[in-house]
């Protein structure tokens, strides 16, 4: 049976205290284990550490070993390591189970950050602490998605945030952070107990509401809305486990499609959403129709990166290991069948999983769009990149044509310029500008982009220096204008090309 969890309380932070103290944090917990246990728990391999910590007695080993990898430690051992938090009291708190003299741990706890702060969370017990499968009611920790999410979100100073799916309230300790005050909504009751916990644990403040989706905040309006919903698309299935933390209860997509169409009445002018989702694309089809389809009609801005595609059997085996369930355990070819028919029944040919990010625009002008494909490594984080992409393509909607020729660009310190050509060749016969940062972009240049950006360092404009460009390949300004400006919006709105003058 699952543990219920423990209740929030203002003595936690003399827990985190304790925590940090004795080293219980993120470079202590490196520093014990070593790079190659670090690297192996990472992917969700335990052997290595527990190979480390098995006879230690450290402090960091002792708290590794019991709430990082579920194992039992010695009582008398655990009463040595945190100053004021004895066996007794962790016990009467919720966090552990004494059985003779061992103690186990009844959640996951662990140090958790970024660059510039530090913080403890606690979620269920893992697969891999458990060796079980998950139970349904689950509140998962810290994982890919919302490291992702985390990554990818603006960290501009804003007033009011709101965290919807708070989960165990990863994303509420970065808006934290950034935003004058958070509200974190879920439907699950045991996240919202977590969430409530994680917040007292890291002497924070959120409004925590309970709701589905949008509900709990009426018609209340945001400056930032990061969503890590529900998007798993599940088959609606007697016999298939619905997840709490990923499995939103509709057919499809409809879920992320929803959220998309109705986060717009939720933000201020100049408001920004960002979420992640999974797209259903047919047989046949495109994920950017898909995708456009569901922002027809709203007044919102749209950046929306695929960064991922699988066919329906990988989509399957992924999300049934997710649960903990894999080939050989119990129900696990039903539930593989039961997905593929899922798919089947609604002509899906592939299923893409990528981040949406949303703006409010502050005025009535018409809503840009940028729908793109970027599955290669990124800048971590990413926040910045979007936020400067978020600046540019506003920027670009906003002045058009005319402001680009007018602005006198210059090439991001990023930026680097590849020449491939035949050997003996005088001349290359591909030309790529690729950009360091952001995603990682990279543009085959014509000759007369490529003569545009030799030039690009902020002491001509674009007008002026592609009139010059015409003059040298006999071509008229208009000619050129309407080959090259296409091509400088797009190296805009990625970041490689700035005005110095920001």
């Amino acid at each position: 049976m699952t543990a219920d969890v423990p209740l929030a309380s203002s003595d936690l932070p003399s827990l985190r205290d304790a925590l940090r103290d004795v080293g219980f944090t993120l470079d202590g917990v490196a520093d014990c284990l070593g790079e190659r246990a670090s690297r192996a728990l990472h992917r969700e391999q335990a052997v290595p550490a527990d190979l480390v910590t098995r006879t230690t007695t450290a402090p960091v080993g002792v708290l590794v070993r019991l709430f990082t990898l579920g194992r039992p430690v010695s009582a008398s051992a655990l009463d040595r390591v945190l100053p004021g938090w004895d066996v007794d009291r962790l016990a009467r708190t919720g966090l552990v189970s004494v059985e003779g003299d061992h103690v186990r741990t009844l959640f996951d706890l662990r140090p958790y950050g970024d660059e510039q702060r530090e913080w403890w969370v606690l979620s269920d017990l893992s697969e891999v602490m458990t060796g079980r499968p998950l139970p349904v009611d689950h509140v998962l920790g810290i994982g890919g998605a919302s490291t992702t999410l985390a990554s990818w979100t603006t960290r501009t100073p804003v007033g009011r945030a709101l965290d919807l799916g708070t989960g165990c309230g990863v994303q509420s300790l970065h808006l934290s952070q950034h935003a004058s005050s958070v509200v974190a909504t879920d439907i699950s009751q045991r996240a919202l107990a977590t969430t409530r916990f994680n917040a007292a644990l890291n002497d924070l403040d959120w409004d925590v509401r309970g709701g589905s989706m949008l509900e709990p905040v009426g018609d209340e309006t945001f400056d930032l809305v990061v969503s890590n919903p529900p998007f798993v698309i599940t088959p609606r299935s007697d016999d298939m486990p619905t997840y709490e933390y990923r499995d939103g209860g509709q057919v499809g997509h409809a879920v992320v499609a929803d959220l998309v169409r109705s986060v717009e009445q939720h933000l201020t002018p100049g408001g920004v959403a960002q979420l992640l989702g999974n797209w259903e694309v047919p047989e046949g089809g495109s994920w950017e129709d898909v995708v456009g389809g569901w922002l027809a009609g709203t007044g919102l801005d749209a950046w929306v990166v695929q960064r991922d595609v699988q066919d329906p059997a990988e989509y399957a085996e992924l999300w049934a290991g997710d649960g903990g369930h894999r080939s050989g355990t119990t129900g696990f070819e039903q539930m593989y069948a039961a997905w593929l028919a899922d798919f089947e029944s609604r002509g899906v040919g592939e299923i893409g999983f990528g981040v949406i990010t949303l703006q409010r625009p502050r005025d009535g002008r018409e809503p840009w769009r940028d729908l793109v494909a970027s599955t290669g490594s990124v800048a971590s984080p990413m926040g910045p990149s979007v936020a400067a992409g978020l600046a540019a393509r506003t920027w670009l909607a906003e002045h058009g044509d005319a402001g680009v020729l007018a602005t006198a660009w210059q090439c991001a310190a990023d930026v680097t310029e590849e020449r491939h050509g035949r050997p003996g060749a005088d001349d290359p016969s591909v030309i790529l500008v690729r950009q360091g940062g952001g995603l990682g972009r990279a543009f085959r240049a014509d000759t007369v982009l490529a003569a545009y950006l030799s030039v690009c360092d902020g002491s001509l404009t674009a007008g002026q220096a592609l009139d010059a460009i015409a003059t040298l390949v006999d071509a008229s300004p208009e000619t050129v204008r309407a080959q090259a400006v296409p091509q400088i919006r797009d190296l805009i709105a990625d970041g490689l090309l700035i005005d110095p003058t920001d």
